[in-house]
């Protein structure tokens, strides 16, 4: 019987990625208006450089796009940037269809839901809070707590614990079939994977079910609960 749903949020919950590039989009945008030499195409293509490089929550990126290309940071150009980024993040940051009634639909049938994301506690938690979902989940794990990432067990042990479930009565949901299916798996948990958030173009995913739309996960779940009743 699944007592409680795990998710992961970026590309799960909400289009991470589209936020992310239309954010850079914006501040390549902004440099460039602020007297940026340099064309935007390439711009866009050494800031994802990086990212892909160290980390897409890097939080220093365009110091070190500017660093790297001109030995120096002018910061009337990173203000521009940083500005033309916020502003577009904002702007961007949206909830996937459906996920608003597939969580208000969870919370009245009694199942316990929380997060467990790769990203920085404070990343997250502006995340959850900006899209007005804080009020759904009883705990959040991010990389801060634990200092590993999926697939490692850790993460997992210490969501499950906090929610006091065991993995088997637990699903995690997740778009990254190589870290959240992969790693709740291992841990004994039931897997589904959002497969309309793929950005890894994942042929296989190797989850228990494959969601084209997180609502999916409602029938899923009231489909297993039955079979226990």
């Amino acid at each position: 019987m699944i007592k409680a749903v795990i998710l992961d949020i970026d590309n799960t919950l909400m289009d991470f990625m589209r936020m992310k590039r239309a954010a850079v989009d914006a501040a390549a945008d902004a440099m460039i208006d602020a007297g940026l030499a340099m064309n935007k195409q390439d711009l866009v293509e050494k800031i994802f450089k990086i990212y892909w490089a160290e980390g897409i929550e890097d939080q220093n990126i365009f110091d070190k796009v500017l660093m790297k290309e001109f030995g120096k940071v002018d910061y009337k150009i990173l203000a521009a940037g940083i500005i033309g980024y916020k502003q577009a993040k904002d702007g961007h940051m949206k909830l996937y269809p459906h996920v608003r009634l597939t969580l208000t639909e969870l919370l009245k049938g009694g199942i316990k839901m929380g997060v467990l994301s790769d990203a920085p506690r404070l990343s997250v938690w502006m995340r959850i809070v900006g899209l007005g979902l804080h009020h759904y989940f009883e705990h959040v794990v991010t990389f801060d707590d634990t200092g590993e990432k999926k697939p490692s067990p850790k993460p997992f042990k210490k969501i499950l614990e906090l929610m006091e479930v065991e993995p088997a009565a637990a699903i995690m949901v997740g778009d990254w079939a190589e870290r959240d299916v992969k790693g709740a798996k291992a841990f004994g948990m039931k897997t589904a994977w959002a497969k309309y958030g793929n950005e890894f173009d994942t042929p296989v995913s190797g989850a228990d079910y494959e969601l084209d739309d997180i609502y999916d996960l409602v029938g899923i779940i009231r489909r297993d609960n039955a079979k226990h009743n």
